[in-house]
């Protein structure tokens, strides 16, 4: 992301303007814009170029060699004219942790200042950044303002965010190194960082990591300082004059007449907004990690990139933790479970839509089956809405401008029409085709219904991104006054249902952003109610100011898997543009005071669980390790004899067991016994069921888990009990 300052009246302190330049993120391959980006309005003197037209079309190979040297000549030419902060010497108070204070100037005082005063020497170096009144701040730069200090280690998520963005700018400087090429975009992801770069015929493989990885630790040892410079439009589009990608972030997102905030470490010089790392040397261990494939822009038919993915932390023992993971996530790996166990697989012939496979099927639908039974009990109306629509509800909708190359559009008898990517416009339709008054609200519409984006192939990933899938997705329409009383119960669905797996999750209240929509005694009331709410719930929750959606607060909710990932899944979402935007009323209780009319706008909530099931089986594949727990299990029981002369008994105990709504298989084969069984627990029947001259006499059959455990003769009346029991209390033990 960029930074770019306007210049300011000489009596004032040079402020930044961030423009939300659009970030990539690892799991969205160069599409996603960082969560409720504020909108600027860009002119159209700076808009975009053309899509399907290169960017690097007609520039030279660049050499690593002449570009660099051009860009640190001019660098330490522009460093040395950096123009001064218009408050310089202004008395500044900073407020620590405890009570302390400091008093300092503006343009001299740094935070490194004030942690050698208020911290053990020991603890100076575990500081990745300094948040100063709220707002991140290098180490190492002079300060603006005073305020409270808060010095953030590796383990608060916004350092971790610092620390990959300037682990990717250690990457892109070891890519330069090695292959020349040009960079263009290097962010933070949840889970590490990367950078893309335009190599033209060359390609990054695996037989690169290694010297991408020598240059990392090459630059790691130079104990590099990342420095900080401002400079105007002009000379920004001089020091990369050599990076046509760079030349184009340039024009299009800084206006004519602002400053732009320069980074640099070692070689590396890139526009960037910050802060940064003091130093190279606090990485301790940075590795590529993976690469692939992308476009500029996240657009297919722009220039091809190559993708490299990295990881890096603060200590070698995290890595060697990490790595860890890691290969316990390859056992894990859905896709592979999946193909194993026959569940799921893709086909080329339809990119991104998964073939459910009968045992897939099973799970899939006991998920649905599970959310369907709640709403039944918490008073949602399933419906049922169309595939496509006219494009003309997207217009109304407000998607046909934000969403648009997102959705699959084609021609009917004239006509444009799309495939559904969401269902919240079709439940509008539903709420407006008759009167509604005040007596019918709250409104539960959930819908199960097909849903479609178009994702660029290269994003396409397994079951956690796909075109086509479905949701447990419900939309509550009510009146402000029932907005805590609705989201408390949402709270509650999402408690019982994510209790079941076993997920630990995060709770954060997203409030108003600085541009929204509606009127602010509306969004104050709705963000109490939704904090009233999370305390009543009993959840540990935190407050993320500013960063709710323009047309309402809303609830994020973060899994964390067995493998200590973190996972945005459920949400729940207010909502106020929609219900203008449809003009949805119903007839209050009251007539307004102002307008004398009893008419009044709901809200909406937008409101998931799982969110998608796709994507929702890929996490509970890899958090069972594809060991099912029995009520959700595709394959519950084989039943399998200890002689051919005992095959029809075995049929006989299946086909019981089946006719009371259990997934039970046998094992008829010629294989010797020993092998029927361990086959069946390498397969994860969660109980082998073994009959022989005994079971059969006693109508019972020997009852032995997938781990090997014995429970010894069961009567088949006694077993239908057990199994109603585990199936009852959806336990994760059998």
């Amino acid at each position: 992301e960029y930074e770019y300052s306007l210049p300011q009246p000489e009596s004032s302190i040079l402020k930044h303007v961030d423009l939300n330049v659009a970030c990539a993120d690892e799991l969205c391959d160069g599409k996603f814009e960082k969560p409720n980006a504020k909108p600027v309005t860009i002119p159209e003197t700076m808009k975009k170029k053309e899509a399907g037209k290169s960017v690097a079309s007609g520039f030279p190979a660049p050499k690593f060699e002449e570009f660099s040297a051009h860009r640190i000549a001019l660098w330490e030419k522009l460093k040395a004219n950096q123009p001064t902060i218009p408050n310089k010497g202004e008395k500044l108070k900073f407020e620590g942790e405890n009570g302390k204070t400091y008093s300092g100037e503006a343009g001299v005082t740094r935070p490194i200042d004030l942690a050698k005063e208020w911290l053990q020497k020991d603890k100076i170096g575990d500081i990745v950044v300094v948040k100063i009144d709220g707002k991140l701040w290098d180490l190492g730069r002079v300060t603006e303002f005073g305020g409270k200090v808060e010095f953030l280690e590796f383990d608060h998520p916004e350092a971790q965010e610092v620390f990959w963005h300037s682990s990717s700018h250690i990457l892109g400087q070891a890519l330069e190194r090695v292959f020349g090429g040009n960079l263009t975009k290097g962010p933070p992801t949840e889970s590490g960082f990367f950078y893309d770069i335009y190599l033209g015929s060359q390609v990054v493989n695996e037989e690169s990591y290694e010297k991408i990885n020598s240059e990392i630790s090459k630059i790691l040892k130079e104990k590099q300082v990342f420095e900080r410079i401002l400079v105007t439009k002009q000379d920004g589009l001089e020091l990369f004059k050599h990076n046509p990608f760079k030349l184009e972030i340039i024009r299009n997102k800084v206006p004519d007449d602002a400053l732009m905030s320069i980074y640099r470490c070692g070689t590396l010089i890139d526009p960037c907004r910050g802060p940064h790392i003091p130093n190279t040397q606090i990485v301790k261990s940075c590795v590529v990690t993976k690469n692939s494939g992308a476009y500029w822009e996240g657009k297919a038919g722009l220039d091809s990139l190559q993708r490299v993915y990295g990881i890096s932390f603060p200590s070698k023992e995290r890595m060697t933790e990490w790595q860890h993971i890691q290969e316990e996530a390859k056992k894990r790996d859905h896709r592979l479970i999946g193909l194993h166990q026959e569940l799921f697989f893709f086909q080329d012939l339809s990119p991104g839509s998964c073939f459910w496979l009968p045992h897939g099927t099973r799970i899939y639908n006991k998920l649905i089956e599970t959310i369907k039974k709640e709403y039944w009990n918490r008073g949602f109306q399933e419906v049922v809405t169309p595939n496509m629509y006219s494009m003309k509800l997207w217009e109304i909708s407000g998607h046909a401008t934000k969403y648009r190359e997102n959705m699959f559009l084609f021609d009917v008898e004239g006509s444009e029409f799309a495939l559904k990517p969401m269902n919240c416009p079709g439940h509008c339709l539903m709420f407006a085709h008759r009167h509604r008054s005040y007596r019918e609200l709250p409104i539960r519409f959930a819908d199960f219904g097909v849903l479609h984006r178009n994702e660029i192939s290269g994003a396409l990933h397994g079951l956690t991104r796909v075109r086509r899938f479905q949701q447990d997705d419900a939309h509550i329409f009510c009146m402000p006054a029932q907005i805590k009383e609705e989201i408390t119960g949402c709270l509650n669905f999402l408690n019982s249902i994510y209790g079941i797996f076993g997920f630990h999750y995060d709770v954060r209240l997203s409030t108003r952003p600085e541009q929204y929509l509606g009127e602010i005694e509306v969004w104050n009331a709705a963000e109490k109610a939704l904090a009233d709410a999370l305390d009543e719930s009993g959840l540990k929750w935190e407050v993320n100011p500013g960063d709710g959606a323009f047309y309402g607060p809303k609830i994020d909710i973060t899994l964390t898997d067995a493998l200590k990932r973190k996972i945005q899944c459920g949400t729940i979402q207010l909502d106020f543009q929609l219900p203008e935007r449809f003009g949805l009323e119903y007839t209050s209780s009251e007539a307004d005071e102002a307008t004398n009319q009893k008419f009044a706008r709901p809200v909406i909530i937008h409101r998931a669980i799982l969110g998608s099931v796709e994507r929702f089986v890929s996490i509970v594949t890899e958090q069972y390790a594809g060991k099912w727990p029995f009520w959700l299990s595709p394959r519950q029981g084989i039943v399998v004899p200890v002689a051919a002369a005992f095959n029809g008994f075995a049929e006989k105990v299946k086909n019981i067991l089946q006719r009371h709504g259990y997934y039970v298989d046998v094992e008829l084969s010629s294989k010797k016994f020993a092998k029927k069984v361990r086959e069946s627990q390498l397969s994860q029947y969660n109980f082998i069921l073994v009959v022989g001259e005994e079971e059969e006499k006693n109508e019972s059959v020997n009852v032995r888990t997938r781990d090997n455990v014995v429970h010894g003769m069961k009567t088949i009346d006694e077993l239908l009990q057990d199994f109603r029991s585990y199936s009852e209390s959806k336990s994760n033990s059998h």
